[in-house]
């Protein structure tokens, strides 16, 4: 079974949108299971802190490397250990996959200025962004980065046959979905969808997807 452990501030942000739909009743059922561990608990001192100024100086804290490592070794059976930094290697579909066949994940949500760099190295932390941008937080990312996995678990969607046709699963985006009414305010649905003729469809979907992808490329290439 996939066990996901999140280390992070806030347990009560979890399962927060993990609970809900396929996916939540999937955590329900016993298909994948969902730890929280309370870096506070690890903390020094009465209040219990997390956190310190940074060496050399500089604006905000930095999360230390003592209390950090001492919530990593807490949790048994580790699977891959990733920290959810901006500065980190983008977060994928392969990932996805690849962490979605293992036996789980140990999420650490980054908080302030980052993570002492000793205990990144002393834990070999893999750093993983969800996207250019910075959050206040990890805990949306590892949102993110569990759901996209635990979808792929066998038996947690309903229709497994999407995720084969689904974007990224052949290294191209979805083509165009339609639905009813065939007439929407002008707009048909295309003819080729209405035909019957099954190749011709999956022949008009693959252009379509290829179209898409490569215009999406473009404009990540556009400096």
């Amino acid at each position: 079974m996939f066990a996901a452990s999140i280390i992070t501030l806030f347990p009560e942000a979890f399962p927060g949108t993990l609970g809900l739909s396929l996916i939540g009743k999937a955590l329900r059922d016993g298909l994948w299971s969902l730890d929280t561990v309370n870096l506070r608990d690890f903390g020094h001192g009465p209040h219990r802190s997390v956190d310190d100024t940074p060496a050399g100086g500089g604006a905000g804290m930095v999360i230390r490397a003592d209390v950090a490592a001492a919530a990593i070794d807490s949790i048994k059976d580790q699977g891959p250990l990733i920290y959810l930094s901006p500065r980190g290697q983008q977060f994928s579909q392969a990932m996805a996959h690849q962490w979605a066949s293992s036996s789980g994940i140990v999420l650490f949500c980054g908080r302030f200025e980052g993570l002492d760099e000793r205990v990144i190295e002393a834990r070999s932390m893999q750093e993983v962004a969800v996207g250019d941008a910075v959050l206040a937080g990890g805990e949306s990312a590892a949102l993110v980065v569990l759901e996209a996995c635990v979808r792929l678990i066998p038996g947690v969607l309903g229709n497994e046959a999407s995720i084969v046709e689904e974007s990224f699963s052949e290294g191209l985006l979805e083509h165009p979905q339609y639905t009813r009414p065939r007439d929407w305010e002008g707009r048909c649905i295309p003819e080729i969808l209405l035909s019957g003729d099954h190749a011709k469809i999956e022949a008009w979907r693959r252009g379509e997807r290829e179209r898409i992808s490569a215009a999406a490329n473009a404009r990540r290439e556009k400096p």
